[in-house]
């Protein structure tokens, strides 16, 4: 009975294990219908693709709607032939992935699918690596040379991560090297890929080599031995002599009848040649040959008169830019004025009393300090200290008010600690500031003898030292400061610091002013120093509209100047110009000097209000790229908040100038840390390159010797125009009542064809599908309206459609 017992569960025990291991459907049948679904996916995705492709724009609007009525309304329809999931499908995986690449994920579904369902499909992991490869390589070409913000239509080519990609590397290597790099790596992927193309290219390489033999062994034919020469049917031996060149060559006889001789040479005083006697005279002919030393002796000669040789040794020289103003002669420095006499110094019981208000400050919270050390500054006294062992940074950090306090001073700044001197800075201002004169920095030995490309020399440090910085290693600047802190003196500090180093030929500003009367006083430098529009009237631009004009003109400019230096191989205006000038490049190629130019904004804030992006993206896209072909953007606002200093111009413009602001917030805004809201005014400014920030006191530069400056160069013979920028159609404001419709936006059509396939007519919704400024879109409203296919405007509704179908639409669009 015990036996049986045991046994039972045994048995129970198997049949359970056997069903459990019995599975419900057969696993080759599982991997077969996941390989047909696989496949079935992979056809899908191929028609939705291609869908998307003729009806992405009609189909926004479905992925504008929530969730809710993507899934359940069922009166939502799209126009890809793969539905509403067909169409966000593509603008997931296209237009927020890869563009046109993505077709590679369906290549990639179709051969994991035949893969599955036992076909084969070769080495499957390499055919992976070189699609996603090729997926990514195709993704950043067409990123590249299809911008995702020039699309006239809802598809974006190269997708969201080409676009990322092509501005990255073209941030990173300028689009030149993005363009070499595009090349190398696509050869890279042919060769390796197929061994037909590397086939192909190495047959190409030695069938040229192979071409070029004959003219190297033409110049060895001399070194040849006897031996060499034993197993040739005939061989006539022919030595031309000229004076200067010895050529020997070696043809093969057609006659049979000719013995194999092997000439006898001597070389002595004359290379003597040895004929055989079977040979005739007419198919041999002597020519005697100088010796070898003679032949070095005249070749040589004749080289060194082709190098030396120049009948005209002006055509030779370097090429001179300022010679077009070979009388032009720089502002001197009796045109500004000292204001430096008559400075009250600090004295020694100032000094004396502000140490002892310190150290007694410290001691009420119980620090000590064992040394304290004073370096007097024009405006401000530096007061560096050590503190005992064992005292905390920041507990110094945190009297701040209190040390101002005990001194009754405004603007005390504490640098805990100062970099790379291990000491904890106190900035304490004077009692009487001094006020560093323009005349004191021009005349500095450091800026006279500057190496710089374009000097600028802003004013003294609190060491007294004189600060120069140059402009094309900041490359941009973002000047800001509250109202009346010293922002426009130190804009003309530096105009006034280039006019003194740099020739008209050299360098050109590009002036934008909205105020109209901060730089208007420049426009007597028109014919020297200025750029402009052809047609533009003023030197000096205050119109919202020359102004966009004008900023897109500088992108063309730009443009241009990477063209040519592409064309001469260079990879900054630099050595462009240095090639230039040693006449390296054929000006009849197009080649021209490339000088400097500087574009100036004074009041930023207002631009942005009134244009917005269309002022931001082209000011963005010049700091981005414009550094290498010498154009530099100095822009100032005296509105340092967020929506005016976005993130865009906060990360082109690494080096900004900071005067006295309000707030801490908009110091961070400016410097990204506090210490503009503790300075003491008056061209008291922090200098913020990257890292490293530095209080400099602004030099002074007064109206009348700006005045006395571009006097003096406006007197002198000056150029036919000033400099002219590259023409640029930009959209013109249109009158009231005035809609030219033959004089159509390029957006027209599309516009309208989106208009009567969604039945809805608004601003907003053009502006959104092709991604345009409002102005534009409302320009393309009103010509909608004056062709009829809209209605007028109902207030904040949408325009009623007139036309009802596409038919009616292309017939309207034929007859316009």
């Amino acid at each position: 009975m015990a036996f049986r017992a045991k046994k039972k569960p045994a048995k129970s025990k198997n049949k359970r294990t056997q069903k459990k291991r019995t599975p419900l459907v057969n696993r080759e049948k599982l991997w077969f219908l996941f390989g047909l679904f696989v496949l079935l996916a992979a056809a899908y995705l191929l028609i939705s693709f291609v869908s998307f492709l003729f009806y992405g724009a009609a189909d926004q609007s479905i992925m504008d709607s929530g969730w809710r009525e993507f899934l359940f309304n069922t009166e939502v329809k799209a126009q890809n032939k793969g539905m509403k999931l067909g169409a966000y499908l593509s603008e997931v995986i296209m237009n927020r992935g890869f563009g046109l690449a993505s077709f590679g994920f369906v290549y990639l579904m179709a051969i994991s699918g035949a893969r599955i369902l036992g076909r084969k499909t070769g080495n499957f992991l390499k055919s992976v690596w070189y699609t996603v490869i090729c997926m990514i390589w195709f993704s950043v070409a067409l990123g590249l040379f299809f911008n995702k913000t020039d699309a006239g239509s809802a598809i974006y080519w190269g997708g969201h991560y080409g676009f990322v990609l092509s501005n990255w590397l073209r941030s990173l290597i300028g689009i030149v090297g993005l363009v070499f790099l595009l090349f190398i790596s696509g050869l890279a992927i042919v060769v390796v890929r197929f061994d037909g193309a590397f086939n192909m290219l190495k047959g190409l390489l030695k069938r040229k080599s192979h071409e070029t033999e004959p003219d190297n062994e033409d110049m060895d034919e001399e070194s040849i031995s006897n031996e060499e020469v034993e197993g040739e049917e005939s061989i006539t031996k022919v030595i031309e002599g000229d004076d200067d060149v010895v050529k020997a060559i070696f043809e093969s006889d057609d006659e049979d009848d000719l013995p194999i001789v092997e000439p006898e040479v001597k070389i002595d005083d004359e290379i003597e040649i040895e004929e055989p006697e079977e040979e005739s005279d007419d198919d041999i002919e002597v020519i005697p040959v100088k010796k070898e030393d003679d032949l070095n002796l005249t070749v040589a000669p004749k080289l060194e008169e082709e190098e030396s040789d120049g009948k005209h040794p002006e055509e030779l020289e370097d090429y001179d830019p300022t010679l077009d103003l070979a009388s032009f002669k720089f502002p001197t420095l009796e045109l500004l004025e000292d204001h430096k006499f008559g400075n009250a110094e600090v004295k020694n019981e100032e000094l004396v009393a502000n140490k002892n208000k310190i150290v007694e400050t410290l001691r009420h919270y119980k620090i000590e300090i064992t040394k304290i050390r004073a370096t007097i500054g024009p405006t401000i006294t530096l007061y560096e200290i050590v503190p005992a062992p064992g005292v905390r940074i920041s507990k110094i950090k945190n009297l701040e008010d209190d040390i101002a306090l005990s001194l009754a001073a405004l603007g005390i700044r504490i640098i805990a600690p100062i970099p790379g001197r291990g000491t904890i800075g106190i900035e304490v201002p004077n009692q009487n500031p001094e006020t560093v004169s323009m005349h004191s920095i021009i005349r500095s030995k450091r800026f006279q003898e500057s190496k710089a490309e374009l000097p600028v020399a802003l004013g003294k440090t609190i060491s007294n030292e004189t600060f120069i910085f140059d402009l094309v290693k900041m490359p941009h600047i973002l000047v800001a400061g509250a109202t009346g802190q010293g922002k426009s003196v130190g804009i003309n500090v530096i105009i006034t610091s280039l006019l003194y180093k740099k020739h008209p030929s050299q360098l050109k500003f590009v002036f934008i002013d909205p105020k109209k009367v901060e730089l208007n006083i420049y426009s007597v430098l028109e014919k020297h120093y200025l750029a402009k529009l052809p047609d533009a009237e003023e030197p000096v631009i205050t119109d919202i509209q020359k102004v966009k004009n004008t900023l897109n003109s500088i992108n063309v400019e730009m443009d241009a100047r990477y063209d040519l230096l592409k064309a001469a191989q260079a990879r900054n205006i630099k050595e462009y110009n240095k090639k230039f000038i040693s006449r390296r490049l054929n000006p009849e190629k197009g080649h021209r000097f490339m000088p400097y130019i500087v574009v100036i904004i004074d009041e930023f804030a207002d631009l942005i209000m009134t244009a917005g992006k269309e002022i931001e993206l082209p000011i963005a896209r010049i700091a981005q790229l414009a550094r290498a072909v010498g154009i530099h953007m100095i822009i100032a606002t005296q509105r340092p908040s967020t929506n005016i200093i976005t993130g865009v111009i906060k990360a082109n413009f690494p080096a900004r100038i900071a005067f006295k602001v309000a707030s801490m917030i908009d110091s961070r805004t400016i410097l990204d840390s506090p210490g503009a809201n503790q300075l003491i005014g008056r061209g008291d400014m922090l200098i913020s390159q990257g890292s490293e920030m530095t209080r400099v006191q602004c030099a002074f530069v007064d109206t009348p010797e700006v005045e006395n400056i571009v006097g003096f160069i406006g007197d002198q013979r000056g150029y036919p125009t000033a400099f002219l920028l590259p023409e640029y159609a930009g959209d013109e404001e249109p009158g009231p009542g005035e809609v030219d419709l033959r004089n159509r936006d390029e957006l027209f059509d599309d516009a309208a064809r989106v208009v009567v396939m969604n039945q809805m007519g608004s601003t907003s919704m053009i502006q959104r599908k092709f991604s345009i400024g409002y102005n534009r879109a409302g320009r393309l409203m009103d010509q909608l309206e004056a062709a009829g296919i809209v209605g007028p405007s109902e207030g904040s509704k949408a325009r009623q459609v007139l036309l009802q179908d596409e038919y009616s639409l292309e017939q309207l669009l034929n007859s316009l």
